[in-house]
């Protein structure tokens, strides 16, 4: 296994782009649908094209630019393409791991990437390993693409409608062969995707918006739960799936996407505005200024100023350069891992009364360092607030929080985390205001880390 971040925050396990556009360089536009949604996972990437009569595949370890070349890319030709990036959250961190998965051994070829997380993953694997079936990752997405070559059938939207009755759990899928692009949602609708059009004939499905802002490509509109789309020469044909009532994962608007994407007709910024505001109208605290934990907790910030007519100041400085930090082997090292990372801004603090806000506390790992940060720089009194509220429950649905014990709210009370951190005080968004600064009544967000209720049953070999 690859070391895991030393960022307290989740991380998504994937983001998906596909393409279907001739005369254009699919690869190369794939290429920076991927740069867009590298904030989606950092450990691999990959992108497969198809020409009509075969699929090119290249992926590695790292970053976009790291796996790919001009060379590279001039060697993935075609009026198709999928591409994958990728943080593990079932299976290893390995190159066997990294997508698009590609098939062989079927007629025609199949690619696939895969963002979410199966719950029965493992009932799955085994069954298909008791008929002779040999799995080459430790991946769940692979036993997705076991299931749609393990038949005699050609691929089809169809039958990836029929492999879908046998998985559960939470799923954005892209498909390509030769000649089609096929992309899928689960019926609640857990992680996104959505379709955009980059010229008459030409479509895009990406994770998020962002990406198809990056190539010029207009947003149609997002997939449906449940929803399989094809696309081919002939254009695009939508298929419905049994549809469950939406539960997109609430993590995409506090932390996951980039604010400049649009899921479900809401701008990520103004819903990250709108909790901040909230967070306002929730918390009575004196303070002289308000700051942000850079860079995911500026724009909650933004809005808490603006609701409580207070200033806003950059207090904490981000070394834009340092590129991903891992854990070290003892606390010191972690601690100059975060001093590394964050430094206050010489003079702007002292003496001040300091409220300063950040979208979740997930282990309380870097929450302690940046309070002594803060009083080191003379900051009169600290008070932490949190644009989201307590995670008290893992994340089954492709998110990296699948153990209760990794979580600080599932241990302590908010009093004791406040104590643990060396806050004056600790105010945690309340999951009503959430809600409500949404525009939500409970039905259409999953927001089972903050209560436990899970839309899509956990099986007893996964839950905690």
């Amino acid at each position: 296994m690859a070391p895991k971040q030393i960022d307290d925050k989740p991380k998504d396990e994937c983001g998906v782009f596909g393409i279907y556009a001739p005369l254009e360089d699919v690869s190369r536009l794939t290429y920076y649908g991927l740069l867009a949604l590298q904030h989606r996972g950092q450990e691999s990437a990959g992108i497969a094209a198809a020409d009509g009569k075969s699929l090119q595949l290249h992926k590695g370890m790292g970053l976009v630019t790291d796996v790919f070349t001009k060379e590279k890319l001039a060697d993935l030709k075609g009026d198709f393409a999928i591409g994958h990036v990728r943080y593990s959250t079932t299976g290893q961190s390995t190159l066997a791991n990294a997508q698009p998965l590609l098939s062989s051994s079927s007629t025609p070829n199949i690619a696939l990437a895969h963002n979410g997380n199966l719950v029965n993953s493992f009932k799955l694997r085994k069954r298909l390993a008791t008929k002779g079936v040999k799995f080459e990752t430790t991946s769940d997405s692979e036993v997705i693409l076991k299931l749609l070559t393990g038949t005699e059938a050609q691929f089809s939207p169809e039958l990836l409608a029929q492999v879908f009755t046998q998985v559960q759990g939470a799923y954005s899928v892209l498909v390509l062969t030769e000649n089609q692009l096929v992309g899928a949602r689960d019926p609640h609708g857990v992680r996104p995707l959505c379709l955009g059009k980059l010229k008459r004939g030409s479509y895009v499905l990406a994770s998020e918006s962002c990406a198809l802002d990056t190539i010029g490509a207009q947003l149609i509109r997002d997939i449906k739960p449940g929803e399989i789309i094809q696309i081919t020469q002939k254009g695009l044909r939508s298929i419905n799936i049994s549809a469950e009532q939406q539960r997109l994962c609430v993590f995409e608007y506090i932390y996951l996407a980039r604010q400049d994407s649009k899921i479900d007709n809401q701008l990520v910024n103004e819903v990250r505005r709108s909790f901040g505001k909230q967070l306002a109208r929730e918390v009575n605290i004196d303070v002289d200024l308000v700051i942000a934990v850079p860079e995911s907790g500026i724009t909650a910030a933004l809005g808490f100023a603006e609701e409580k007519q207070l200033p806003f100041r950059e207090g904490l400085a981000k070394n834009r350069y340092l590129g991903r930090t891992f854990i070290q082997p003892n606390q010191r090292q972690r601690e100059r891992e975060v001093q590394l990372k964050l430094n206050p801004v010489p003079g702007l603090l002292a003496g001040k009364k300091v409220a300063i806000v950040d979208d979740s506390i997930v282990r309380g790992t870097t929450c302690c360092q940046i309070v002594k940060m803060l009083r080191k720089a003379g900051a009169k009194e600290v008070h932490f607030l949190v644009s989201s509220p307590p995670l008290r429950y893992p994340c089954y649905y492709g998110v990296d929080v699948s153990s209760q014990q990794q979580l600080i709210a599932a241990r302590k009370s908010i009093s004791e985390i406040k104590n643990h951190i060396g806050a004056d005080s600790l105010h945690y968004l309340s999951v009503e205001g959430m809600l409500l600064a949404l525009k939500d009544n409970g039905h259409r967000v999953c927001k089972a880390c903050f209560n436990g209720e899970y839309p899509i049953t956990i099986p007893d070999t996964l839950s905690c």
